[in-house]
């Protein structure tokens, strides 16, 4: 049974582990427990090697059937028809190799080291070593902006605080004490525990470890993530079935080819041996003919260019098909603590006897303004608010820097005291200015049981102390309050408006507190508090919160306008939680937040109801998250899951898309995330799902056209062997023109630009077929297009060149490229004409089209004409060829007109938080 060690003291804690506090660990014990638990690093499920990774491209099924159309093409003497296959498979594998390959690259630039190094006393001397090389019983010095390296029971704490958001999801550091807790009390209030990979914000103190690696509570958490199995996207699913269905017909019906053939020829007398040859060939090419083999290798390069565009607007994606599944998701989950929030506690409200102010300003940058009734408030007219400023930068111990380079401000010191050197520097007083203007001389540290700091400086020539601290304790010891730039006695009046001031502060998640000043008239010893902190003279209260992203607003106005709905999962306190969440527009009121403890008290049926209301979800644990995600899948929807902490990691992996912090995202979270958002911001966020619904919008795009021009090959071959015709089209011709038409126009298809208010669409059914009733029509009426097309092209070349087979063949085979490449053009949307769309507005296209033609110009002219055994096409012939190439398209975009879709209105809708 595991030690409780938050249950026992401190000293019976160090006797369990068989330490020693002045000494440490001896290096010989230190190798042997090391060889008992190992080192302390968290276990990572190993990666496919790169043989296993290319063998994996081969499971599609239209790629198996393929490969067994070489190997029966090259046992029927058929080479290049063999080698044509094999090359178009193996340079999709490869592809696929190389982009999964290029993304593991990428997050592995993302990683950073969270706690390289550790203080520790070994041999009864403080040393510093690799934080991997830490085992229980070891005794580490911990100091303010140290990443805690294990698990740790405190043995010492000087006013030590930390933050434990990335775990618990706590906003606000949490202080820690060596007291030993009775029962079971929850991660997040366990005060006598530290935690791997959290960081020390303020204090110092002395530690023992008592967990590493796996046994850590991250270490939980990542055994969590080993149980969690890897589903299927989206698209995988839809082109695995579709791929399986559509290479089973495309065998039936060329089997059905083959056989009516046969019956043919047999009615006609008996068939020769090159002619059942011929016949088989035909019908093997036309099978690869049929099956969109460039399906595969197309959607790997669309989803691998639109992964790189997504890399550069900082989205990086570890996995192909998971950029597609970002447009289909109708939830997105989102952590508060550094995803919708800036992770850094802002003052916005500041209270002086009668008066409140607003501040302005983002995060920890010392720019904006405070405000009263929307106008810039002059300090020299506020003498109460300009003491209240520097009488909370002054009792202070954090330090507010800046990198020169780039200007990203930072606190060294605990995040609630860096608030206030900013909003003093809002104010304009620099906090080293001040500090060497009214020198400290004395201070009274903070401690959780006065819940107050006090400071003694030298300040306008005479002795002063400053106190701030929680508003209901400083406030019971001020006798005195400021009153313009002077003092009054304190009246119960006052206290009732300070007390108001404070609810409302309160009443809106601020964080509160209260500054207080006395003047003394020697120095006192500072030594009793209860002495120096009293007789206090009240100046003001200022109220922070950790404010929301300044873009995300933006983002969830976007993401209602899409159908998405964005849900807020929190560890932290529910008041905190609505507050942010109604600034950011996710909810409207209270009824839609719910606590970790509401959820356990209801039933599966509850629960799953619940999900579908409720905007925050406030104080919940990992498990808690896990189990919202699966309910929210449960009920039929793609789920985006983001965050930053590694409690946020087994949720990541359950949802849909994970989505981790690049910055501020633990190691943990981005191992298991699907995709890094590199600058942390959930703007971010909603432009990948953007690009995801323009990629899947043109998958479906070279979908279409791929069937209908495959579809069109098979239709040829049908009717002709049905009448009773000519083969028009060799099976070498028949690989040539899918070579030609599907490599290029199809993937100029897959980079075709966003179709306009993609984002004010609804997101697409999970149930919905990537073929829709409307695609389906408009394959159907575009392959018969094509197919009545070049028979009849086959049929006048039979008529006008008395009976010559190779000329008939020449315009058959020339017309199905021609007409291919033309109706292109209609394939770049199902709804808007490609007149509207302008014929030069996907320069890839025009490239594509042009490269097609050039190649169809090689095969019938020049010493490949031979090879593909074509006659050399005149010039009183083009105008004929290309004015017939130009029927199907119009036909295309005649239908169009017809199913009222050219001009079809787009709709925008919201959800309701």
């Amino acid at each position: 049974m595991k030690k409780q060690w938050h249950q026992l003291p401190a000293s019976s804690v160090v006797t369990e582990l068989n330490s020693d506090l002045e000494h440490g660990l001896s290096s010989a014990e230190v190798t042997s427990r090391l060889s008992q638990y190992g080192y302390n690093e968290l276990q990572e499920k190993p990666r496919d090697p790169m043989w296993k990774k290319f063998i994996n491209q081969f499971k599609d099924f239209l790629v198996l059937i393929l490969l067994a159309a070489s190997v029966v093409s090259l046992a029927v003497g058929e080479l290049a028809d063999s080698l044509v296959i094999i090359t178009i498979v193996m340079l999709n594998a490869a592809l696929g190799v190389f982009q999964e390959a290029k993304a593991e690259k990428a997050l592995e630039a993302l990683k950073k080291m969270s706690a390289p190094t550790s203080k520790v006393i070994r041999d009864s001397v403080v040393t510093t070593i690799p934080s991997r090389e830490l085992v229980p019983g070891d005794i580490i010095l911990l100091d303010a902006g140290d990443y805690i390296p294990a698990d740790v029971r405190i043995i010492d704490s000087f006013n030590v605080k930390v933050q434990e958001a990335s775990l618990t999801g706590e906003s606000v550091p949490v202080e820690k004490s060596s007291e030993a807790l009775e029962g079971e009390p929850p991660l997040a209030d366990r005060h006598n525990l530290g935690f791997m990979s959290t960081v020390i914000t303020y204090g110092r103190g002395k530690a023992i470890v008592v967990g590493t690696a796996m046994n850590t509570e991250i270490g939980k958490i990542a055994e969590m993530l080993q149980t969690v199995e890897e589903e299927s996207t989206p698209l995988q699913k839809k082109l695995a079935e579709f791929g399986k269905g559509l290479g089973i017909a495309c065998l039936a019906v060329c089997a059905i080819i083959f056989a009516i053939g046969l019956w043919k020829g047999q009615q006609d007398g008996a068939l020769a041996f090159s002619e059942v040859q011929l016949l088989l060939m035909t019908s093997i090419s036309l099978a690869v003919a049929a099956i969109p083999e460039g399906l595969p290798t197309v959607v790997t390069i669309v989803l691998a260019l639109g992964m790189q565009r997504m890399a550069k607007k900082n989205s990086i994606m570890k996995k192909l098909h998971a950029v597609e599944t970002l447009g289909s998701i109708s939830v997105i989950c989102s952590d508060k603590t550094g995803t919708l929030t800036q992770n850094q506690m802002t003052v916005v409200k500041m209270f002086t006897p009668a008066k409140m102010f607003t501040v302005s300003g983002e995060g920890y940058n010392p720019v904006g303004q405070i405000m009263r009734d929307e106008q810039p408030v002059d300090l020299v007219r506020e003498p109460d608010l300009a003491l209240l400023l520097r009488g909370s930068v002054l009792c202070n111990d954090a330090q507010l820097k800046s990198s020169d380079a780039d200007k990203n401000w930072s606190i060294i010191g605990d995040p609630t005291e860096g608030a206030l050197v900013v909003a003093g520097c809002k104010g304009g007083y620099n906090q080293p200015q001040l500090t060497e203007k009214f020198p400290r001389l004395q201070e009274i540290p903070f401690d959780s049981g006065r819940k107050m700091m006090t400071t003694l400086h030298k300040f306008d020539g005479q002795l002063r102390i400053f106190t701030k601290g929680a508003p209901d304790v400083l406030l019971s010891r001020c006798t005195g309050i400021t009153a313009d730039g002077t003092s009054r006695p304190l009246t119960e009046k006052d206290i009732a408006a300070i007390q108001e001031a404070n609810k409302q502060m309160a009443s809106h998640a601020l964080r509160v507190l209260a500054v207080a000043y006395r003047d003394l008239d020697v120095q006192p010893a500072m030594t009793n508090p209860e002495e120096v902190e009293n007789q206090l003279v009240f100046i003001g209260l200022l109220g922070m919160i950790d404010p929301p992203r300044i873009e995300v607003k933006d983002a969830v106005e976007v993401c209602k306008g899409a159908g998405i709905r964005p849900v807020m999962i929190t560890g932290d306190h529910p008041d905190t939680a609505f507050a942010i969440a109604k600034e950011l527009g996710i909810v409207t009121n209270s009824t839609q937040v719910l606590t970790g403890k509401e959820l356990d008290a209801m039933s599966a049926d509850e629960f799953k109801k619940a999900v579908e209301t409720t905007g925050v979800f406030a104080r919940v644990s990992p498990e808690h998250k896990v189990a919202i995600v699966e309910n929210l899948r449960g009920n039929h929807h793609i789920v985006a899951m983001t965050g930053d902490g590694v409690n946020d990691a087994p949720a990541l992996k359950k949802a849909d898309i994970g989505v981790a912090m690049g910055i501020t995202g633990t190691d943990v979270t981005k191992e298991t995330a699907d995709m890094v958002v590199s600058d942390d911001n959930f703007a971010t966020i909603v432009t990948a799902v953007e690009e995801g619904r323009v990629i899947y919008t043109n998958i479906k795009k070279f979908v279409y056209f791929l069937l209908s021009c495959n579809a069109s090959e098979v239709l040829v071959i049908f009717f002709a062997i049905l009448f009773g015709w000519p083969i028009p089209l060799l099976p070498i011709q028949l690989l040539w023109v899918n070579l030609v038409t599907d490599a290029f126009p199809a993937l100029a298809l897959g980079v075709e630009k966003k179709e306009p208010n993609v984002m004010r669409l609804k997101p697409r059914d999970p149930a919905e077929p990537l073929m829709d009733k409307t695609l389906k029509i408009m394959i159907g009426v575009q392959s018969i297009a094509i197919a009545a097309t070049v028979l009849g092209a086959f049929q006048y070349a039979l008529a006008a060149y008395n009976g010559d087979l190779e000329i008939a063949r020449t315009f058959a085979f020339v017309t199905l490229i021609t007409t291919q490449i033309t109706c292109a053009y209609a394939a770049r949307s199902e709804y808007y004409s490609a007149f509207a769309l302008g014929f030069f507005s996907n320069k890839f296209l025009n490239g594509g089209v042009a490269l097609s033609f050039v190649l169809l110009l090689l095969s019938v002219y020049g010493p490949l004409h031979l090879l593909f055994k074509t006659i050399e096409p005149g010039i009183h012939e083009w105008p004929f060829l290309l004015a017939v190439s130009v029927i199907p398209f119009l036909v295309t975009e005649f239908t169009k007109w017809l199913l009222h879709v050219s001009a079809k209105p787009v709709q925008s809708f919201e959800v309701k938080g």
